[in-house]
């Protein structure tokens, strides 16, 4: 397979779009995390959920 005298660039676009595309999944993860623990807090001073769940049974 030949990527002709544009390699560089090809290669360096995957490159950054598999970079970008991790960023985002990691910053959706710590969020998750973060609002999962916030929720937690928020339950655990009183506060309740019009659903009837409690935080612990959020998967």
């Amino acid at each position: 397979m030949t990527l002709g005298p544009y390699a560089s660039f090809i290669i360096m676009s995957y490159v950054a779009v598999a970079a970008v595309v991790a960023a985002l999944i990691i910053w959706v993860i710590t969020d998750y995390r973060s609002q999962k623990a916030r929720l937690r807090d928020l339950e655990a001073a009183g506060a309740v959920r019009r659903s009837g769940r409690s935080a612990a049974n959020v998967k």
